[in-house]
């Protein structure tokens, strides 16, 4: 059984919820993306259905009031807390991988809640950022205070990365200032590779060079 399957059946507290639940997981709804921002409105103390309602459609709500409505009611009348979907891991994943200024508002809603409930997730998203953004504006000479960073926290996977990197420091460093790259000698590498893929491994270091030479 996975996690969730365990979760579900220790979280039930009789049948009915269970069956409820599994029924809640598998449909979706056009509410789903804009629950998170419900959540954190309901919980800034704004329970009214329509204000909230007039406050998701400019964000790209194209749902019904009723919708809305009747998720505040569950809100309201279950003995539960009853909040959105937690996102996939591979949707997270792209959310912090990507620039912040292209995710929408409610994307950037929604992973402001996932970091607010994960501290640790939180830190790593800060490093990602800012390694990023060494890379992008070629700051190298930041390396050495991104790296004293990853290691106060408590993320063994980033100090294993980091270990790998302060090996190769100088390397690293010119690799993130000097305008300089290796693709033209990697697509060279991947042409050669092609090529010997092709000859299926039956000949020898001749034939590839004449096929190498003569490609050109």
């Amino acid at each position: 059984m996975t996690h969730r399957t365990v979760k579900s059946l220790a979280d039930a507290a009789k049948p009915e919820d269970l069956f409820r639940g599994q029924w809640q997981h598998n449909r979706t709804s056009v509410l789903d993306e804009y629950k998170p921002y419900l959540d954190e409105r309901w919980d800034e103390g704004c329970t009214n259905a329509w204000k909230l309602w007039e406050e998701i459609v400019p964000l790209g709500y194209r749902g019904s009031y009723g919708r809305v409505s009747a998720y505040l009611r569950e809100k309201r009348t279950s003995l539960r807390p009853v909040t959105a979907q937690p996102p996939a891991p591979r949707v997270v994943t792209r959310w912090i991988l990507s620039r912040p200024e292209t995710l929408t508002e409610v994307e950037q809603l929604r992973l402001k809640a996932v970091l607010a409930n994960c501290p640790e997730l939180d830190a790593l998203t800060g490093h990602v950022r800012s390694f990023a953004q060494m890379l992008t504006e070629r700051q190298g000479e930041r390396l050495p205070q991104w790296l004293d960073a990853v290691r106060q926290d408590d993320l063994p996977n980033l100090h294993t990365l980091a270990a790998g990197i302060d090996r190769d420091r100088d390397a690293v460093i010119a690799g993130l200032t000097l305008p300089w790259n290796s693709g033209v000698v990697e697509g060279h590498v991947n042409r050669i590779k092609m090529l010997k893929r092709q000859m299926f491994g039956r000949a020898g270091f001749a034939l590839l060079r004449k096929r190498v030479l003569l490609a050109h």
